[in-house]
């Protein structure tokens, strides 16, 4: 038995543990009164997806996204694939671009989220988050 000093592989209990890369600052959204809060505020459609937002006017400065593919997407395999592509793109874009105290919701398009080149997508939320977050006059 390796005694817990030595973790076996060379690893010891004291070695610095390295933070997820999927949480960054990003929280998820989880329950539907969530969701149906942020589809009632802004949209902003691009070729490969719908962008919700909403600004949750409160003290919480928590950035929180959410990722949603419905069955017109196609079985769970394709399903899943959507959202894992929406969620890259949002690890990609949204430390960048993204507001403190502002929800967001990336819904699949179908066809489009899984065909549409990687690049295009990243391009896609840039320009929606642009448009979500320009002044009305």
């Amino acid at each position: 038995m390796t005694p817990p000093e030595d973790m076996g592989q060379g690893k010891t209990a004291d070695a610095p543990v390295q933070p997820s890369a999927v949480s960054l600052c990003l929280n998820v959204l989880k329950t539907r009164p969530e969701f149906l809060r942020v589809a009632s505020a802004r949209r902003q459609g691009t070729g490969g997806f719908l962008l919700q937002a909403r600004h949750r006017n409160d003290a919480d400065s928590r950035v929180q996204i959410g990722f949603t593919a419905s069955k017109k997407i196609g079985n769970a395999v394709a399903r899943n694939r959507a959202k894992r592509r929406l969620r890259a793109i949002a690890r990609d874009v949204m430390p960048r671009l993204a507001k403190a105290g502002w929800d967001y919701v990336l819904v699949a398009r179908p066809g489009a989220t899984i065909a549409r080149d990687y690049s295009d997508l990243i391009r896609d939320l840039e320009s929606a988050l642009r448009q979500i977050h320009k002044e009305k006059p």
